[in-house]
């Protein structure tokens, strides 16, 4: 089963993020999971998504992508940082700050095939098989049938007695996996507990309210649902979500 490279795109350009998403999508391992504008949005999608790498636009407003770099190398997980940008004389100083490449634009498909095939050594330098098949997608069977479902798509799951139900964005199912197996699988992933029966994928997360006796409800993106956050979670929930 293929492996994902979990990438961020920044680029105040859109056509520019487009185009770049575009080229990215034709490496099948590599799993474009969001995009943003500007410098400050490239460091809360991080924070947020936990991409494993970030292609990251040099010449943006207010906030440039050195200076963007800089604080994402001091977060606890660091992403693999490649700069692109149509300014060479801004290498030397990517490189100082631990940027792994350097793609000029406009951008040359070999060269930027070059940069994946850098990534993948350093991303899965030595991964066991029964480690990249856990990550694909997730199977769901059911009268029979077994739907995959990518786990992006997946806003929480929970315990229901002896099932666990999965909410997506367009569907739910029910399967009799624990969730605690289902968390291990899910690792690579932006999922988190937030209660003994509760997983979230962080990446819908939208908002957090204080409720009564030091809980939270969570509010997720696309939901109008709003989920417990137990009181055990919360510090550990916001150490994930915030810089």
């Amino acid at each position: 089963m293929m492996r994902t490279i979990r990438t961020l795109v920044v680029d105040d350009e859109r056509y520019a993020r487009e185009e770049l998403t575009y080229l990215l999508s034709k490496f099948p391992d590599v799993q474009v999971v969001g995009e943003a504008e500007s410098g400050e949005a490239a460091i809360l999608k991080t924070v947020q998504l936990m991409p494993d790498v970030v292609f990251l636009d040099v010449e943006m407003p207010k906030m440039n992508g050195v200076e963007v770099a800089k604080v994402l190398v001091e977060l606890k997980k660091v992403p693999l940082i490649i700069f692109a940008t149509a300014y060479p004389q801004f290498a030397a100083e990517a490189f100082r700050i631990n940027a792994i490449d350097y793609l000029l634009k406009p951008y040359d498909e070999e060269q930027l095939k070059q940069t994946i095939h850098r990534i993948e050594k350093i991303v899965y330098p030595s991964l066991p098989p029964d480690t990249a098949e856990k990550l694909g997608k997730l199977a769901v069977e059911a009268d029979g049938e077994i739907d995959y479902i990518l786990p992006q798509d997946i806003l929480y799951m929970y315990r229901d007695e002896k099932v666990t139900k999965i909410i997506t964005r367009t569907d739910n199912y029910e399967i009799r996996t624990t969730l605690k197996e289902l968390e291990s699988r899910l690792v690579p992933f932006s999922f988190f507990r937030i209660h003994k029966g509760y997983l979230v994928n962080l990446i819908y997360v939208s908002r957090l309210t204080p409720w009564f006796n030091g809980a939270y409800r969570l509010e997720l993106e696309g939901l109008d649902e709003k989920l417990s956050v137990s009181r055990n979670y919360v510090k550990n929930l916001r150490e994930r979500l915030e810089l």
